[in-house]
Protein backbone atom coordinates (compact mmCIF):
# COMPACT_ATOMS: atom_id res chain seq x y z
CA UNK A 1 0.00 0.00 0.00
CA UNK A 2 1.33 3.50 -0.77
CA UNK A 3 1.68 5.89 1.96
CA UNK A 4 2.31 9.79 0.60
CA UNK A 5 4.92 11.11 3.31
CA UNK A 6 4.11 14.80 3.35
CA UNK A 7 6.46 16.30 6.06
CA UNK A 8 9.66 18.05 5.80
CA UNK A 9 11.69 16.14 3.39
CA UNK A 10 14.99 16.44 5.84
CA UNK A 11 12.59 14.72 7.81
CA UNK A 12 10.75 11.93 5.48
CA UNK A 13 13.61 9.06 5.96
CA UNK A 14 13.08 7.59 9.23
CA UNK A 15 9.21 7.56 8.50
CA UNK A 16 10.07 6.06 5.26
CA UNK A 17 12.12 3.39 6.34
CA UNK A 18 9.74 3.02 8.88
CA UNK A 19 6.89 2.06 6.77
CA UNK A 20 8.59 0.21 4.29
CA UNK A 21 9.14 -2.00 7.89
CA UNK A 22 5.86 -3.01 8.38
CA UNK A 23 4.77 -3.15 4.46
CA UNK A 24 3.71 0.12 2.96
CA UNK A 25 5.27 1.76 0.39
CA UNK A 26 6.43 5.36 1.02
CA UNK A 27 5.54 8.36 -1.44
CA UNK A 28 7.79 11.65 -0.60
CA UNK A 29 5.86 14.76 -1.39
CA UNK A 30 7.17 17.28 0.94
CA UNK A 31 4.38 20.21 1.28
CA UNK A 32 6.91 22.17 3.70
CA UNK A 33 9.88 23.41 4.77
CA UNK A 34 12.22 24.52 8.18
CA UNK A 35 14.02 27.27 8.07
CA UNK A 36 15.29 29.16 10.94
CA UNK A 37 14.79 32.56 11.38
CA UNK A 38 16.56 35.29 9.46
CA UNK A 39 16.87 37.12 12.47
CA UNK A 40 17.54 35.61 16.22
CA UNK A 41 18.39 38.46 18.22
CA UNK A 42 15.00 38.38 20.30
CA UNK A 43 16.32 34.66 20.84
CA UNK A 44 19.30 35.96 22.25
CA UNK A 45 17.32 38.76 23.71
CA UNK A 46 15.31 36.13 25.97
CA UNK A 47 18.43 34.00 26.72
CA UNK A 48 20.40 36.51 28.29
CA UNK A 49 18.11 36.95 30.87
CA UNK A 50 17.23 33.40 30.99
CA UNK A 51 17.29 33.65 34.71
CA UNK A 52 14.02 35.42 34.44
CA UNK A 53 12.48 32.58 33.11
CA UNK A 54 10.68 30.19 35.01
CA UNK A 55 9.53 27.42 32.30
CA UNK A 56 10.82 26.97 28.68
CA UNK A 57 8.43 25.32 26.66
CA UNK A 58 9.38 23.88 23.52
CA UNK A 59 6.36 22.48 21.39
CA UNK A 60 8.33 21.02 18.70
CA UNK A 61 12.18 19.59 17.80
CA UNK A 62 12.76 21.89 15.19
CA UNK A 63 12.55 24.23 17.95
CA UNK A 64 15.28 22.92 19.89
CA UNK A 65 17.64 22.47 16.98
CA UNK A 66 17.24 25.70 16.10
CA UNK A 67 17.73 27.21 19.57
CA UNK A 68 20.31 25.03 20.42
CA UNK A 69 23.35 26.75 19.44
CA UNK A 70 22.00 30.35 21.46
CA UNK A 71 21.06 28.09 23.97
CA UNK A 72 24.77 26.62 24.68
CA UNK A 73 26.15 30.06 24.51
CA UNK A 74 24.08 31.36 27.39
CA UNK A 75 24.80 28.12 29.93
CA UNK A 76 22.82 29.87 32.71
CA UNK A 77 20.23 27.88 32.99
CA UNK A 78 20.25 25.99 36.67
CA UNK A 79 17.06 27.88 37.70
CA UNK A 80 14.90 27.24 34.77
CA UNK A 81 12.69 23.97 33.93
CA UNK A 82 12.10 22.72 30.19
CA UNK A 83 8.86 21.32 29.51
CA UNK A 84 8.99 19.45 25.45
CA UNK A 85 6.13 18.57 24.00
CA UNK A 86 6.77 14.91 21.93
CA UNK A 87 8.84 12.67 22.12
CA UNK A 88 10.83 14.11 19.15
CA UNK A 89 11.29 16.88 21.19
CA UNK A 90 12.47 15.27 24.38
CA UNK A 91 15.18 13.42 22.50
CA UNK A 92 16.47 16.70 20.29
CA UNK A 93 16.51 18.07 23.93
CA UNK A 94 18.99 15.46 25.34
CA UNK A 95 20.64 15.22 22.39
CA UNK A 96 22.10 18.87 23.86
CA UNK A 97 22.46 17.71 27.86
CA UNK A 98 18.79 19.10 28.68
CA UNK A 99 16.48 16.79 30.57
CA UNK A 100 12.96 18.42 30.07
CA UNK A 101 11.30 18.47 33.49
CA UNK A 102 7.70 18.15 32.26
CA UNK A 103 6.57 15.99 29.67
CA UNK A 104 3.08 16.52 28.83
CA UNK A 105 0.73 13.86 27.40
CA UNK A 106 -1.29 15.99 24.94
CA UNK A 107 -0.25 19.10 22.86
CA UNK A 108 -3.05 21.18 24.39
CA UNK A 109 -3.22 24.11 26.49
CA UNK A 110 -5.20 22.45 29.44
CA UNK A 111 -2.61 19.45 29.28
CA UNK A 112 0.29 21.63 29.11
CA UNK A 113 -0.11 24.15 31.28
CA UNK A 114 -1.47 22.44 34.99
CA UNK A 115 2.25 20.84 34.49
CA UNK A 116 4.02 23.94 34.78
CA UNK A 117 2.35 24.33 38.64
CA UNK A 118 2.17 27.59 39.69
CA UNK A 119 2.29 30.28 37.45
CA UNK A 120 1.20 33.55 38.55
CA UNK A 121 3.58 36.53 38.15
CA UNK A 122 6.11 34.05 36.61
CA UNK A 123 7.62 34.13 32.86
CA UNK A 124 7.30 31.46 30.10
CA UNK A 125 9.37 31.52 27.22
CA UNK A 126 7.76 29.70 24.13
CA UNK A 127 10.35 29.68 21.24
CA UNK A 128 8.09 28.67 18.09
CA UNK A 129 7.64 29.03 14.94
CA UNK A 130 6.19 32.20 13.31
CA UNK A 131 2.75 30.30 12.65
CA UNK A 132 2.41 28.77 15.92
CA UNK A 133 -1.32 28.25 17.66
CA UNK A 134 -2.07 31.04 20.40
CA UNK A 135 -3.80 28.43 22.43
CA UNK A 136 -1.13 27.80 24.84
CA UNK A 137 0.10 31.21 25.53
CA UNK A 138 -3.11 32.31 26.11
CA UNK A 139 -3.63 29.36 28.47
CA UNK A 140 -0.38 30.36 30.45
CA UNK A 141 -1.92 34.02 30.48
CA UNK A 142 -5.13 32.74 31.87
CA UNK A 143 -3.14 31.30 34.34
CA UNK A 144 -1.76 34.15 35.90
CA UNK A 145 1.62 33.66 33.63
CA UNK A 146 3.51 35.94 31.40
CA UNK A 147 3.74 34.33 27.99
CA UNK A 148 6.99 35.33 26.15
CA UNK A 149 6.67 33.97 22.46
CA UNK A 150 9.96 34.17 20.35
CA UNK A 151 8.97 33.34 16.67
CA UNK A 152 12.69 31.88 15.96
CA UNK A 153 11.63 29.59 12.62
CA UNK A 154 9.11 29.99 9.73
CA UNK A 155 7.53 27.08 7.86
CA UNK A 156 6.93 27.55 3.97
CA UNK A 157 5.50 25.44 1.11
CA UNK A 158 8.28 23.32 -0.53
CA UNK A 159 8.88 23.22 -4.15
CA UNK A 160 6.74 20.56 -5.81
CA UNK A 161 7.64 17.43 -6.11
CA UNK A 162 7.02 16.24 -9.36
CA UNK A 163 7.83 12.02 -8.82
CA UNK A 164 5.80 12.76 -5.89
CA UNK A 165 3.19 14.70 -8.19
CA UNK A 166 2.55 11.81 -10.46
CA UNK A 167 2.39 9.52 -8.35
CA UNK A 168 -0.64 11.03 -6.51
CA UNK A 169 -2.43 11.67 -9.32
CA UNK A 170 -1.63 7.69 -10.33
CA UNK A 171 -3.60 7.25 -6.44
CA UNK A 172 -2.18 6.54 -3.34
CA UNK A 173 -3.53 4.48 -0.55
CA UNK A 174 -3.00 7.02 2.30
CA UNK A 175 -2.18 10.53 3.05
CA UNK A 176 -0.78 11.17 6.29
CA UNK A 177 -0.63 14.71 8.12
CA UNK A 178 1.82 15.22 10.64
CA UNK A 179 1.26 19.18 11.18
CA UNK A 180 -1.65 21.51 11.12
CA UNK A 181 0.80 23.18 8.42
CA UNK A 182 1.38 19.88 6.39
CA UNK A 183 -2.65 20.11 6.06
CA UNK A 184 -3.03 23.41 4.60
CA UNK A 185 -0.11 23.40 1.97
CA UNK A 186 -0.90 20.20 0.82
CA UNK A 187 -4.06 21.13 0.07
CA UNK A 188 -2.98 24.60 -1.20
CA UNK A 189 -0.54 22.57 -3.50
CA UNK A 190 -3.27 19.60 -4.60
CA UNK A 191 -5.31 22.94 -6.18
CA UNK A 192 -2.50 24.04 -7.74
CA UNK A 193 -1.55 21.16 -9.91
CA UNK A 194 -5.10 20.56 -10.89
CA UNK A 195 -6.56 18.29 -7.85
CA UNK A 196 -9.35 18.34 -5.45
CA UNK A 197 -7.63 17.45 -2.17
CA UNK A 198 -11.00 16.34 -1.27
CA UNK A 199 -11.49 13.98 -4.03
CA UNK A 200 -8.12 12.53 -4.69
CA UNK A 201 -7.75 9.42 -7.56
CA UNK A 202 -7.58 6.24 -5.52
CA UNK A 203 -9.94 8.04 -3.01
CA UNK A 204 -6.75 7.70 -0.03
CA UNK A 205 -7.60 7.44 3.32
CA UNK A 206 -6.46 10.55 5.91
CA UNK A 207 -4.00 9.69 8.89
CA UNK A 208 -3.18 12.54 11.48
CA UNK A 209 -0.83 12.69 14.13
CA UNK A 210 -2.51 14.08 16.39
CA UNK A 211 -5.83 15.79 17.77
CA UNK A 212 -4.43 19.39 16.94
CA UNK A 213 -3.60 18.11 13.22
CA UNK A 214 -6.76 16.18 13.10
CA UNK A 215 -8.88 19.93 13.89
CA UNK A 216 -7.09 21.38 10.85
CA UNK A 217 -7.81 18.30 8.52
CA UNK A 218 -11.62 18.57 9.38
CA UNK A 219 -11.81 22.16 9.01
CA UNK A 220 -10.31 21.86 5.32
CA UNK A 221 -12.83 19.14 4.68
CA UNK A 222 -11.30 15.96 5.19
CA UNK A 223 -12.61 12.96 6.34
CA UNK A 224 -9.88 11.72 9.05
CA UNK A 225 -9.98 7.56 8.69
CA UNK A 226 -7.61 7.44 12.16
CA UNK A 227 -5.28 9.66 14.24
CA UNK A 228 -2.56 8.19 16.13
CA UNK A 229 -2.44 7.79 19.78
CA UNK A 230 1.26 8.40 20.15
CA UNK A 231 1.55 11.29 18.61
CA UNK A 232 4.52 10.23 16.89
CA UNK A 233 5.09 8.99 13.42
CA UNK A 234 5.23 5.53 15.13
CA UNK A 235 2.16 6.01 16.18
CA UNK A 236 1.29 7.15 12.94
CA UNK A 237 2.31 3.88 11.73
CA UNK A 238 0.39 1.75 14.10
CA UNK A 239 -2.85 2.79 14.05
CA UNK A 240 -2.86 2.65 9.80
CA UNK A 241 -1.81 -1.04 10.39
CA UNK A 242 -4.41 -1.99 12.98
CA UNK A 243 -6.84 0.22 10.10
CA UNK A 244 -5.53 -1.98 7.48
CA UNK A 245 -5.71 -5.39 9.36
CA UNK A 246 -9.27 -5.19 10.73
Amino acid sequence: MKVLVTRPRAQSASFGAALQLVGFEPVYFPVIEIRPAEDLSALEAALAEIEKVAWVVFTSANGVEIAAGKMKAERKFSAVKFAAVGKKTVEALRRYGIEPFFVPEEFTGAEIVPGLGDLHGKRVLLPCAEIARKELPEAIAAAGGVAHEVAIYRTLPAAVDAKGLSELKAGVDWVTFTSPSTVQNFAQVCRQNGLDPLDLPGNPKIACIGPVTEITACEEGFTVAVTAAEYTTDGLIQVMSRQVNK
